[in-house]
């Protein structure tokens, strides 16, 4: 269950962070998301509603079924959506193992963020496929530490981040599967599978993405984890601290980060 594994907690800190590292990669990540009218599409792990708001937006007259399994989640995101006027989306709790729907209820699935949290990630998928109407399609957003690299290069800073990835590691997790994403879609037997790498380049020409991805969306992500990787022996508070200044180093004049994201699409084929 996601709340069991979930790294980043569910503080208000990493609510904002969500929202800022949504209102970031509107576009990046979503500019070729959209649904026809009239269809059904499950949202699932919505968590705070983050990325509910540019799904529902951009596919007005689609119905979504945005869940997840945090009940305060749930409730962030019921707000949001009342907030935002928007009335195509339901918003429930339940658990991507245990959905509580009939089997071709939905004519697309979407999870963005998710599956990185959980410890079987293929058989979540199965789960998601048997809701899934045959010929329906499932998209899939998921980053990939592994990818980050950036300018001044430093030790401390790849430590820092090798920390969140052992802790999401230690959690069932896994922060590098984004270039899983096309095994992990086959082997739950979706078909017609394509993955597209999104890439994230932020220097000082770009200060939107400087001030949106690198400070407030990775390193943000990055820092919240400092007390539980001290506590777990992971390491030293100054060491950490020195990393997460040499992150924040690349948003200066002559910094440079870079970051991949990985959005995979796949169908139910007509007899799964």
């Amino acid at each position: 269950m996601l709340h069991q594994s979930y790294v980043h907690g569910y503080d208000c800190s990493e609510a904002r962070r969500l929202q800022d590292q949504a209102n970031t990669l509107v576009e990046l990540l979503h500019g070729d998301t959209m649904y026809p009218a009239g269809h059904t599409v499950l949202e699932a792990g919505c968590g705070i509603g983050a990325q509910t708001l540019t799904l529902a937006r951009q596919s007005p007259q689609t119905q979504f079924i945005s869940m997840d399994v945090s009940s305060g989640s749930v409730a962030a995101a019921r707000r949001a959506l009342q907030d935002a006027g928007l009335a195509n989306v339901q918003v429930m709790a339940a658990d991507i193992m245990q959905l509580p729907f009939a089997a071709a209820s939905f004519d697309h699935v979407f999870v963005c963020f998710v599956l990185e949290h959980l410890a079987q990630p293929v058989s979540a998928l199965k789960a998601l496929k048997k809701v899934l109407k045959a010929g329906g399609t499932i998209t899939v957003i998921e980053g990939d530490h592994g990818s980050a690299y950036f300018y001044p290069e430093s030790e401390l800073a790849r430590r820092a981040i090798q920390c969140q990835v052992e802790l999401q590691a230690r959690a069932g997790g896994n922060a590098m599967i984004g270039r899983a994403l096309y095994p992990l879609l086959r082997q739950a037997d979706f078909r017609e599978v394509h993955v597209s790498p999104r890439h994230v380049y932020a220097d000082a020409s770009r200060p939107a993405l400087v001030e949106g991805f690198i400070r407030k969306t990775f390193t943000a992500m990055i820092a919240g984890v400092r007390e539980a990787a001290i506590g777990q022996g992971l390491t030293a508070p100054e060491a950490f601290d020195r990393g997460i200044a040499d992150l924040l180093r690349t948003t200066a004049a002559d910094g440079v980060f870079c970051y991949t994201f990985f959005k995979a699409v796949g169908v139910k084929a007509h007899g799964d």
